[in-house]
């Protein structure tokens, strides 16, 4: 699993010009689910992206979780993460995850979030989206399950 993680003061998702979830400050989580990732690499992301301690602290230190700061975690899913560009001009998906499958360890990903108590909106699984964000700093991380 791959997450790309932004430190957001605003974000939200549009379908067809609709807005169908939005948070205020905490993290967008842009997440691609590889053919081999699992319910562990999804419970070891959950648990890294809870307690990152991204948010500046009142020395202007980044010492403080989304849970600290009392912030939303908007999850998205993202394919395109799972895209190989090293050959050629076009990406290739083939590591990226069938998406029926996918579904499940999403579900469950996000599942593992709303568990350790944190406000979580999501995009909509396998639709065309609009995400609007401001990003803070800016504040983007990479992170990859193990």
């Amino acid at each position: 699993m791959i997450a790309l993680l932004q430190r957001v003061i605003k974000a939200s998702v549009e379908i067809e010009g609709k807005k169908v979830s939005e948070i205020g400050r905490g993290i967008v989580v842009f997440i691609g689910i590889e053919k081999e990732d699992a319910e562990k690499d999804a419970q070891y992301l959950a648990n890294k992206i809870v307690n990152l301690r991204i948010f500046e602290d009142k020395n202007g230190k980044m010492n403080l979780s989304v849970k600290d700061v009392g912030g939303e975690i908007m999850v998205v899913s993202e394919f395109t993460l799972a895209g190989d560009c090293k050959k050629g001009n076009r990406p290739s998906f083939d590591r990226a995850m069938p998406p029926e499958e996918a579904e499940t360890i999403y579900r469950y990903f996000v599942d593992a979030l709303k568990k350790r108590g944190i406000p979580v909106k999501e995009g909509v699984f396998r639709s065309y989206m609009h995400v609007s964000l401001v990003n803070e700093g800016p504040v983007t991380f990479i992170l990859k399950a193990v």
